[in-house]
């Protein structure tokens, strides 16, 4: 039932929906007697051509609310200690129970370099999905951390949250630099 209804939420306000596997208790399940996957997918093999709501999918089992990223929106993933220090404008930021947060921005910009060298450091656009509240995956439930109601369903600029990522991963390093050499992990280099 809230899956069904939160589904409804993002088709009213434009944002496509594809139903997911759901967790049965040990492993995410579709019930496709030829798919093996255990993790979050979608259920459908073909859904990047799915952009009809099927309501149906709700009624019959839990299944998770997957958002298709590149047509609404974008999707920056960061690491839980990057997003936790993000100062970034008002915008759906989405929190996964690995501790990833999610940023949602408008589409069409491709990472700055220096965030795409990052394997840390994710963008979900077209051929890609995120997780959306209030899927439960075996790790525990996706969550708001900023609610799409919270700041109208509008969308920050990718480059203003890309600068704000940016933003943090300075001052964590900053804040990395300020601790006494002691408790720093100690970094081993290579001679060729």
């Amino acid at each position: 039932m809230r899956m069904r209804r939160a589904a409804k939420t993002f088709v009213g306000h434009g944002w496509p929906v594809m139903p997911g596997g759901y967790f049965n208790g040990e492993r995410m399940a579709c019930d496709r007697a030829t798919c093996w996957a255990t993790s979050c997918h979608p259920v459908l093999p073909d859904w990047e051509h799915h952009t009809g709501f099927a309501e149906d999918w709700w009624n019959r089992k839990p299944h998770s609310v997957l958002l298709p990223t590149g047509h609404a929106f974008d999707a920056i993933e960061v690491p839980m200690l990057v997003g936790s220090v993000v100062k970034a404008p008002p915008g759906p930021v989405i929190v996964t129970p690995a501790g990833h947060w999610i940023f949602l921005v408008r589409r069409g910009s491709p990472l700055l370099p220096i965030l795409a060298d990052r394997s840390d450091i994710v963008q979900h656009t077209a051929g890609s999905w995120i997780p959306a509240p209030p899927t439960v995956l075996p790790e525990g439930p996706v969550r708001w951390h900023v609610t799409p109601r919270q700041v109208g369903w509008r969308l920050p600029a990718p480059d203003q949250v890309q600068a704000a990522i940016i933003g943090a991963l300075v001052a964590l390093d900053a804040t990395f630099l300020d601790r006494p050499l002691s408790v720093r992990p100690s970094r081993r280099f290579a001679h060729a």
